[in-house]
């Protein structure tokens, strides 16, 4: 919030000094190249004070005229606020602290790693798997937290160190998250300030998330293999008493999910189902044209619909748990309340692009990037978004943030490199999903070291030769997406 509050001042000044321009635009309100030309600025210094006031209020439901661009809330014309992505993202915070409330996730997960402790290969396997996709269709990352005073003990009563335990948490969240196929606060979020469907790139990013999550799994394997048979090539050691302390933990069973709380876990799943079904373009996909009708049967949701989901599914998994009405409410409220820091995010990240877009200086922008980007190849253009946006992920750490900040310009020069906007987004995500994965300014990183006990010198030691090889394999996944389109 901090950092925002800060470039929408700094982006206020500099657009005092950015000549105002413009680019015609296309039936689909696209910019066309090489149409720029210079505008007189249609604010007076009152005008650009009441532009920088308003912009968070502007972000979140301010109404873009057709005629003159303009955004604010007392004009008629097409929502440019994100009071969409807001009440979804609250939507979001209601339902997981609904199903956190039933104990079924959290149990869940501790009986299928109690189950498997014996088999030491398929336990990290099952966790690293489970967490992986839960990181790709809901940002699974803050929840890891939980689960390292379960993991740590079991990977030390297997002969492990204490680095397997870390390894198989973070990293796989963290891929989970950089091959989002439908995390909403990530994909969802950038696709809807790209102006794309949250489902636009899913085919590439569903791979990516196979083949990286694979490999993910192989790393940490081999280094668990190698440290069992000679734990002098542990990385960090162990504490003394580990060994005891880890088998009288690994011992304790958890207790057997009940009846209520399977049911919970299924509706929690079909839930998730329907929203990729409903989010993804199956014409398109199916037919490889982006332009081809939707089936029928083709549901094409976006956030209202998404919002309202999520919404009724907490009030089921309320009902399934046969929590009383006044739990379920006050759940309800207090998991949409956790949520609204990453929700005015968004308000205040659009806010800073409605600053851009009043003083007609965001296609000032588009006209310095559109040379750089002129002439490259979309492999190239692809390759470039992702390394532009790495520094910019380290400095804006909130995920969201960060999308609704960059998308806006980002996006549109998808048209001078002939590539997707979908193309665009899933290299944003990347990016920002790179960088989580050993940034110190994390706080899901930093917390997880904390709780396991490791140095944050040995965890990037560990992982460094693994950040080498997802560098070159997203570059290789990025080309591949702009030469199949």
């Amino acid at each position: 919030m901090t950092v925002l509050a800060i470039v929408t001042v700094l982006v206020w000044i500099a657009a005092f000094f950015i000549p105002s321009g413009e680019y015609e635009k296309n039936a689909d309100g696209n910019p066309v190249q090489g149409t720029y030309h210079r505008t007189p600025s249609p604010l007076t210094f009152w005008g650009r004070l009441s532009n920088l006031l308003m912009s968070p209020v502007n972000g979140l439901y301010g109404i873009q005229d057709a005629k003159t661009g303009e955004v604010s809330t007392h004009n008629d014309g097409s929502l440019y606020g994100s009071v969409g992505v807001f009440f979804f993202v609250l939507a979001i915070g209601a339902f997981i602290t609904v199903v956190f409330a039933t104990g079924a996730l959290d149990t869940g997960i501790g009986r299928l790693a109690h189950n498997l402790r014996e088999r030491g290969a398929l336990l990290i396997i099952a966790i690293m798997a489970v967490f992986s996709l839960l990181g790709s269709v809901e940002g699974w990352s803050e929840e890891t937290l939980g689960f390292y005073g379960l993991i740590v003990p079991l990977a030390l009563a297997l002969g492990f160190d204490r680095m397997v335990a870390v390894a198989a948490i973070l990293l796989s969240s963290g891929i989970g998250v950089l091959c989002s196929t439908v995390n909403p606060f990530a994909i969802g979020v950038a696709s809807s300030a790209a102006g794309i469907s949250i489902g636009d790139g899913i085919v590439l990013r569903a791979v990516m998330l196979v083949v990286l999550t694979a490999f993910t799994i192989f790393y940490v394997l081999r280094y668990a293999g190698r440290v069992r048979t000679d734990p002098a090539r542990s990385v960090v050691g162990f504490l003394p008493g580990d060994r005891e302390v880890a088998k009288q933990s690994a011992d304790q069973e958890p207790p057997p999910l009940t009846g209520v709380q399977k049911a919970a876990l299924i509706v929690t799943g079909l839930t998730f189902a329907l929203m990729i079904f409903s989010v993804i373009p199956w014409a398109s996909v199916i037919t490889g044209d982006a332009d081809a009708a939707a089936y029928g049967w083709q549901l094409d949701w976006s956030f209202p619909e998404l919002a309202a989901l999520f919404l009724l599914a907490s009030v089921v998994i309320g009902v399934v748990d046969r929590m009383s009405e006044a739990k379920l409410t006050g759940t309800i409220i207090s998991g949409a309340g956790d949520f609204i820091s990453p929700a005015l995010v968004v308000a205040l990240a659009r806010g800073i692009t409605v600053i851009m877009n009043n003083a007609k200086v965001t296609d000032t922008v588009l006209h310095a990037l559109e040379g750089a980007v002129n002439g490259t190849t979309s492999a190239v253009f692809s390759i470039m978004v992702f390394l532009v946006n790495l520094p910019l992920a380290f400095l804006i750490p909130s995920t969201s943030g960060h999308a609704t900040l960059v998308m806006p310009i980002m996006a549109p020069l998808a048209a001078f490199a002939n590539v997707p906007k979908s193309l665009v987004v899933t290299a944003w995500c990347v990016s920002n999903g790179f960088m989580n994965l050993f940034v110190p300014t994390s706080a899901v990183i930093m917390g997880g070291l904390t709780l396991a006990k490791v140095g944050y010198d040995k965890y990037f030691k560990f992982i460094l030769p693994y950040l080498a090889v997802v560098f070159v394999a997203i570059c290789g996944f990025l080309a591949l997406g702009a030469a199949f389109g």
